[in-house]
């Protein structure tokens, strides 16, 4: 025979209920009087089988009172949670687990790792539902843990889940329109951003804009910008000019410098936009002109603070032209590679280095003049000017170079 069917509960009319509740007082004194309870009676008839269903008594307790059936453990089952790991959330997006049972009051919660501020509640008997109290970070990976076994999740009825069910959740990349507002607003970038109306500074706020950001207009943050760096800026898009504002945010930041907005930038700039803490560093950006004499500008905040002579690749190892931000600094180095005739070289002590892209890098060296090319692709200086570079330019720093 297959399995009775259990009851979701019962109903009673007037007349009936009030004829239990008598009956429950006088079968109670009884009932007490021969270790029972009156809270067995009123368990058995909100959980048993209904009355036209119930099996004959097979027995009796002390001085015949009829024994309590043994219930049956109705095993628990997580039927489906959502989101379900394939697509991924953002924001305040809740977290929602559905059983086949009624969920025990009580009873083991599921818990996310890394644990995140919010509330877990029960919409329904055999529903559990999270709620983030602030908006979840871009790009973090969560794991959430419904626990099975003997310590795990039970139902009503006793039974519990069998096994754990484990769900990774990756939460959806931030607004890169947002990233670059952000960058702005905290002048990692040589642009400002003005939001049509004033922004909230609440976490709640500031992590709902990481994925929908607000409106709003940027123009460049200095009077004079130089045509070939307002150039690199564009809304949007991932140029070198945003690369170098991320990297010089981990930098100021101590974390891994990979040009990445990861959910450790992510973080660590929601908590800046809060607190509007701005760039300790000024704003900087480095421009080689291979225009005879070769030279190197600095600019920083507006202004072009140093300029010095220059020497770029040869025709045989030229010094490729466009844009990109430092991403290696030495103070100094041992340089080695191939020359242009195959032949190799080792220049130990090389000062003041700031690798740009690949294995060029702006540093001092000595040479009988500059200004011309004569380095096998990286753009060098007297020692003096290298020295003063190092100083003004950091991780992040555009180096642009044109012909």
């Amino acid at each position: 025979m297959g399995r009775q069917n259990r009851p979701r509960g019962f109903r009673l009319a007037v007349g009936t209920a009030a004829a239990v509740a008598v009956s429950a007082v006088a079968v109670g004194t009884v009932m007490a009087a021969h270790g029972f309870s009156i809270e067995w009676l009123v368990g058995a008839a909100a959980t048993g089988p209904a009355a036209t269903d119930a099996p004959a008594s097979t027995g009796s307790g002390p001085n015949g009172v009829p024994a309590p059936p043994t219930p049956t453990e109705v095993p628990l089952h997580v039927l489906g949670v959502t989101p379900d790991g394939t697509t991924r959330p953002s924001g305040m997006t809740p977290i929602v687990v559905r059983f086949d049972e009624p969920v025990a009051t009580g009873s083991a919660m599921p818990h996310l790792e890394p644990a995140i501020a919010g509330t877990w509640t029960r919409p329904d008997p055999t529903t559990l539902r999270f709620d983030p109290a602030v908006p979840l970070v871009p790009d973090t990976s969560l794991t959430l843990t419904v626990p099975g076994g003997a310590d795990g999740l039970r139902a009503v009825g006793g039974g519990t889940l069998a096994d754990t069910t484990t769900i990774t959740f990756q939460v959806a990349d931030g607004s890169f329109t947002r990233l670059q507002q952000l960058l702005a607003e905290l002048h990692y970038l040589p642009v400002d951003f003005t939001p049509t109306t004033p922004e909230v500074l609440t976490a709640a706020a500031q992590g709902a804009a990481a994925f929908d950001p607000p409106t709003g207009a940027f123009a460049m943050r200095f009077a004079a910008t130089p045509a070939p760096l307002a150039a690199l800026w564009q809304e949007g898009v991932d140029t070198a000019l945003t690369r170098g504002a991320v990297m010089a945010f981990e930098k100021a930041h101590s974390l891994a410098i990979d040009g990445i907005a990861g959910p450790a930038v992510w973080t660590a700039l929601l908590h800046d936009a809060v607190d509007r803490t701005m760039d300790p560093q000024p704003y900087s950006w480095a421009w080689t002109t291979m225009t005879r004499p070769e030279t190197l500008k600095i600019w920083v905040d507006g202004q072009f603070v140093l300029t010095s002579r220059a020497n770029t690749g040869v025709a045989a190892a030229p010094t490729p032209t466009g844009s990109w931000p430092v991403y290696l600094r030495y103070r100094t180095q041992t340089m080695t590679g191939t020359n242009p005739d195959g032949t190799t070289y080792t220049d130990p002590g090389v000062p003041y280095i700031s690798y740009f892209t690949g294995g060029d890098a702006i540093h001092g060296f000595p040479r009988a003049t500059y200004g011309s090319p004569q380095s096998v692709g990286c753009v060098e200086l007297p020692a003096a000017a290298a020295a003063q570079v190092w100083t003004l330019i950091d991780y992040g720093t555009v180096v642009t170079v044109t012909s």
